[in-house]
């Protein structure tokens, strides 16, 4: 399995976190609340922690194609809701804390 952890500092990590929640469950299986959301997409899971100031994704799949998906997924949705915020990306980075090949 491998994996990497996105972080976007913002103080609105909560409202973002429920709004990717509420948006993926119109297509996959997700848990959430204010603090925390499990997103179960079909190439792999990510699990979402608000906290701190910022939102945090852990995203785990079975190869680099998987995490470029999900990294992808989190992304593009996010550049949607945090617009105000210009956001572009989460900062992407392995368990080893090198930033994901691209």
């Amino acid at each position: 399995m491998f994996t990497q952890t996105g972080r976007f500092e913002t103080r609105y990590a909560s409202k973002y976190l429920q709004q990717l929640c509420k948006h993926f469950a119109h297509k996959v299986e997700v848990t959430y609340d204010t603090m925390y959301g499990n997103v179960a997409f079909p190439f792999g899971k990510a699990v979402l922690h608000a906290k701190d100031g910022a939102l945090v994704a852990k995203i785990s799949g079975t190869d680099e194609t998987a995490l470029a998906r999900a990294r992808s997924v989190i992304d593009v949705h996010l550049r949607t809701f945090a617009f105000r915020e210009e956001f572009q990306q989460m900062d992407w980075c392995t368990e080893t804390g090198l930033p994901p090949q691209r």
